[in-house]
Order: C-alpha cells, then sequence, then structure tokens
C-alpha cells in the first residue's frame, strides 16, 4: 500500500501566525490528509499556537523521524527547546525568536539533506526578526541553498495560486533596472527552471507562457524590440526542444489567459507583473515553492501577519495548499511503499 510522504512542518515565527496556523491544521487533520507531519520547532511555542488557536490536539516528543508512529491521532514533534514565548509580545518583533528561527531551519535543512523528512513545509517568518536575529543572509531561501550546498545551481521562488504556477525573471530590482536583466540568458534560465518544477511537481508536459515586457508585446518593435530581440528567440529555441512554450503574450492579457486554464504556468519578467495579478486574484490561497532545489519546500506566500497575531482569527487556506503542493511534489521525486 501506498504510503503518504514525511513532511517536516515548522511552527514559523512565534509572535506571528505560524504557530496558530499550524496548530489548527494539525487538530482539523488537514496536515494528515495530505501526508505524514512531523512538527518542528519549541514545545512551548506549539503549546501557545492551540491556545490561540482554540484548538488540542496530543503530541509526542521525539529526537528522529525514524521514531514516529502517528499512532492513534497523535503527532510526532521534534523539540528543538529553542524558545520559550513567556515574555513574547504577539506582533512585535523579537529578536531572540528570530535567531530561534534561523537554527530551527538548519536543523530542518539537516532533517532533508539525510533524507529524514521526505519535503518541508514551513509557516510565515519574518524577515526582520530573521536577519536582527543573527542571520545576516539575504532570506531564508538564501539559506536553505547554503545549507543544502545548492548556491551555484539555478534557483528562484515560484507561487502557486490553485493550479497556476507563477515564475519571474527578476524580482526585487528597481523598475528602472528591469530592462537590463531581461537577457537570454536569464530568461532561458528562468523558463527552464520553471519547466523543471513542474516537472518535479507531476506535470507530463507543462505549458509555460511567457509574458511580453513592452505594451502589446512591442507592436512589432514599434513600442520596444525586446520581444523581437529577446524574448521570441529563445521562445523559438525552447519550443524547437518539443515543450509547450507561448509568448511573448501582453502583459496586460496573460493572466486572463492563465485564469483560464490555457497554461499551467506563467514566466513574468518583473515582479509586479505577475504580483499584483495572483494577489488580487486570491491572496489568501498562494502558496511559495522553493524552486531549484533537489526537494521540496513550500510556504504560505503571505505574511506573518501581526496585525491579527494572537487573535485567533488566522485562516489556513494557503497553509493547506503548500502542505498539499509539498505533498505532490515529494511524491512525484520519491517513491513510498
Amino acid at each position: 500500500m501506498e504510503q503518504k510522504p514525511v513532511l517536516g512542518i515548522f511552527l514559523g515565527e512565534a509572535a506571528g501566525i505560524g504557530p496558530e496556523l499550524v496548530a489548527k491544521v494539525i487538530a482539523d487533520g488537514t496536515a494528515c490528509k495530505y501526508c505524514r507531519p512531523i512538527l518542528i520547532g519549541d514545545a512551548r511555542v506549539l503549546a501557545l499556537g492551540q491556545k490561540i488557536a482554540g484548538v488540542s490536539f496530543t503530541w509526542e516528543t521525539i529526537t528522529d523521524p525514524t521514531e514516529a508512529t502517528w499512532e492513534n491521532g497523535t503527532v510526532p514533534l521534534i523539540d528543538l527547546k529553542n524558545y520559550n514565548p513567556e515574555n513574547l509580545v504577539m506582533g512585535t518583533i523579537d529578536t531572540v525568536s528570530g535567531h530561534a528561527t534561523g537554527e530551527s531551519l538548519v536543523s530542518c535543512m539537516t532533517l532533508l539533506k539525510n533524507r529524514k523528512i521526505d519535503g518541508f513545509v514551513f509557516a510565515p517568518l519574518n524577515k526582520e526578526a530573521f536577519k536582527k536575529g543573527g542571520w545576516h543572509v539575504e532570506d531564508e531561501h538564501y539559506l536553505f541553498a547554503e545549507q543544502l550546498d545548492c548556491l551555484n545551481r539555478p534557483r528562484g521562488l515560484l507561487n502557486v495560486l490553485d493550479d497556476l504556477w507563477v515564475f519571474r525573471v527578476t524580482g526585487h530590482v528597481p523598475f528602472r533596472d528591469v530592462v537590463n536583466y531581461i537577457t537570454p540568458e536569464n530568461v532561458g534560465r528562468s523558463i527552464q527552471l520553471c519547466y523543471d518544477t513542474l516537472k518535479m511537481a507531476g506535470y507530463d508536459r507543462p505549458r509555460i507562457a511567457v509574458a511580453a515586457l513592452n505594451p502589446h508585446a512591442g507592436d512589432g518593435g514599434t513600442c520596444g524590440r525586446e520581444e523581437i530581440d529577446v524574448l521570441m528567440p529563445v521562445i523559438e529555441e525552447y519550443q524547437a526542444k518539443g515543450m509547450d512554450i507561448y509568448g511573448p503574450v501582453p502583459g496586460d492579457t496573460i493572466f486572463i489567459h492563465a485564469f483560464n486554464h490555457e497554461y499551467d504556468a506563467v514566466v513574468t519578467l518583473f515582479h509586479d507583473q505577475g504580483q499584483i495579478a495572483t494577489k488580487l486574484h486570491a491572496f489568501d490561497v498562494g502558496v511559495t515553492v522553493a524552486g531549484g532545489l533537489p526537494y521540496a519546500i513550500t510556504t504560505p506566500e503571505h505574511g506573518t501577519a501581526f496585525d491579527i497575531a494572537g487573535k485567533g482569527v488566522a485562516k489556513t487556506l494557503a497553509t493547506e495548499r503548500a502542505i498539499s503542493v509539498a505533498t505532490q511534489m515529494a511524491m512525484t521525486t520519491h517513491k513510498y511503499k
């Protein structure tokens, strides 16, 4: 009988909605519907999450995933014992918590690297607390790549909205500099990374659309030539390999087609070209996937929501989707008997 993959689920930033979200998806059986979850974090933070969420369930403390049994509805927890929330003020930057977050992520990556878990889902983190807590790296995704020895391989973040995957050639780049990054190398790398990640997620022949840069896709070169000089040659190169690549599709209509299920993925050229469309469409269900790494790593796209932290009102849809997507990817890359 095929078994579900083992996913590590980190509780997230203690001062945010992460512990509450994790407590909710464990208590209502959502997580176990998709995977065999192993919670990772401090038991005192998990207890706080239960209290905020108004839920109760039994956990067993383990030191290694091989000890997990998931018997009688009991959920295994690797208690890192690295943060006491006794004096925590919810919804605030807590540098001690931020430091513990980084320690926890390193532990999680070690579990992945040693194949103790099949994939990893983390509840929302707070980058300011993380960095002020002593982790002097770009973000948690850089830390993942560093810990997994993947710094030199192509990687990037994809956003998943229901069944639509969105990747971008440039991320946090000033708009005036975007065009400098729209090169054949960067566009080709982005298409390949998007394609490889969808294959990892189980798509046999992913349909990928590439957005245009200029209005009306450049109007035949009268409104910019990036489509003619850069995008089309790259798209044709990948089409010649037998891949279903479409475009360049005008930026003002590409998501009309995408939300109509004509594509499985969209490669956008700059941050807001995709983020505005996807967040307007359904902000509460978006998932971020760490593309280019050899393991399934996902997180809800929304943040720590300090404004509602501690109130017990956080919605779990994105967390459920993050677990679902990680399960989908882990099932494709591993076999379970």
